[in-house]
């Protein structure tokens, strides 16, 4: 590359990239998921809201409250339910409401980032316009034409729902060899086609219930196939050589999305501190 000249870097649409310049496969939440943790939301509003008429009602009919203070009353529950509680709610939670908890999800700012009070704020004012007062059309018009599924309320915060529930990882079903154990730390099985690796795991999993003949036929192929691609090649024979590659590539992946795990979280559960003088992102 010539010295001086930029480097274009090419960031997909569900990746962040981070102030080290490494892009990380951050995964939106879905667009019927997102749709289904506003309704869950919107329930316990209006529940509020219903419990709010009724108390209003029993305490009227005993005499206790004026006529007049029902409709001051009424407003400021009205702007509690719609922007009050689901500011403090998304603030105090970084952007983890009960809605979002049940599909699994949270909002964090488009850089990947912990959503703060002002995220929340204009999420929610914009919200009494596209969820309360057209009883979610707006939102659901705007998620359905939009990348990560947001919702106007997110287009003006610079805001989206992140997926936090994932599948769990399987646990490894091979350990390496005693004989391979000191080949494992130097082994190279990165150029491993990925067609290739499947079929020496299905292998592994499947050996133990094959014919004696075509088990050891089979271990034959796989590992002369697998010895093109392994550096350096052990002295071992062709089912332990199979086994060994198969646990050293998952042991290295596994360790390699706990490390990218482990800096997502890193990057979403802090939130920066805005230098003085530089507006925020």
């Amino acid at each position: 590359m010539p010295e001086g000249r930029p480097t274009l870097v090419d960031i997909h649409q569900d990746e962040v990239l981070t102030g080290e310049a490494v892009a990380l496969d951050v995964q939106p939440i879905g667009y019927f998921l997102r749709a289904l943790g506003v309704f869950i939301d919107m329930l316990l509003g209006v529940a509020v809201l219903v419990l709010f008429v009724f108390v209003t009602g029993w305490l009227q009919g005993l005499g206790l409250i004026d006529d007049a203070i029902i409709p001051i009353l009424t407003i400021v529950v009205l702007a509690l339910v719609t922007v009050v509680i689901p500011t403090v709610v998304e603030s105090t939670s970084h952007g983890r409401s009960l809605g979002k908890l049940a599909v699994g999800g949270r909002i964090v700012r488009a850089d990947g980032g912990a959503s703060g009070f002002r995220h929340a704020f204009i999420r929610a004012l914009v919200g009494v316009l596209e969820l309360w007062f057209t009883l979610g059309a707006v939102a659901a018009i705007v998620g359905a034409f939009t990348p990560r599924s947001q919702r106007l309320g997110d287009l003006l915060a610079g805001t989206y729902s992140e997926r936090t529930r994932t599948p769990r990882l399987p646990p490894t079903s091979f350990e390496v060899p005693p004989p391979l154990v000191e080949w494992a730390t130097v082994a190279d099985v990165a150029r491993l086609p990925e067609r290739l690796a499947r079929r020496l795991a299905q292998f592994g999993q499947s050996a133990r219930n094959m014919d004696p003949a075509a088990r050891a036929r089979v271990a034959a192929s796989l590992a002369a196939e697998a010895a093109e691609h392994v550096s350096p090649v052990p002295a071992v024979d062709p089912e332990t050589l199979i086994i060994g590659v198969v646990a050293v590539r998952r042991q290295r992946e596994l360790r390699a999305l706990q490390l990218e795990s482990a800096r997502v979280d890193a990057l979403t559960s802090a939130v920066p501190a805005t230098p003085r003088g530089f507006p925020e992102r």
